[in-house]
């Protein structure tokens, strides 16, 4: 029930008379350390207070074995495009991707949260996205100009999507 009154008070911060909004993030491949998984859903369930969300892990290791990294992507792109439509906005994260701070980046999201469409993060696996995706991506976002595992970034990036949240309606989180 206070989810739900959540969800309804954030629709209407930032979409008056909507149903809340959709936010699908996908993240390629499995998260092998537990303590990553604990992050992972620790972050996932405070995201979901404010925005309707949706998390797919794509574990890719039944599909994958014996193939190069061309076909790994091409492979894991087939599963991507399984679970987006073209009504949705598509962003991946990737290392040449626009870098925002978190105060940037909450404005940004925010512009992306009031379109009204579904918003789908993507996360890569360990050899990033096969072409296909950039051609169908909405946009780029990058959290560094360091490179991380795919699987660290996970955690790193729904922090910062709660982050950008907290930012929003003006809650006691984020310090600048």
């Amino acid at each position: 029930m206070m989810v739900t009154k959540r969800l309804e008070k954030v629709a209407s911060f930032f979409l008056p008379n909507c149903l809340p909004l959709n936010l699908l993030i996908i993240f390629v491949g499995k998260t092998s350390r537990k303590y990553l998984m604990e992050q992972i859903d620790d972050y996932f369930d405070r995201v979901k207070k404010y925005v309707k969300s949706e998390l797919a892990i794509l574990k890719t290791e039944k599909y994958t074995r014996g193939l190069s990294p061309i076909e790994i992507k091409r492979a894991e792109s087939k599963h991507i495009f399984n679970l987006i439509s073209s009504k949705d906005y598509v962003i991946l994260l990737d290392n040449h991707g626009k870098q925002f701070s978190s105060m940037n980046f909450s404005k940004w999201y925010q512009n992306k949260l009031e379109m009204g469409k579904r918003i789908v993060f993507i996360v890569g696996g360990a050899y990033g996205f096969d072409e296909s995706l950039y051609e169908r991506a909405d946009g780029k976002l990058s959290l560094s100009q360091m490179t991380f595992s795919h699987q660290n970034v996970r955690g790193i990036f729904l922090e910062q999507l709660y982050r950008a949240h907290t930012i929003l309606n003006n809650e006691k989180y984020h310090n600048e």
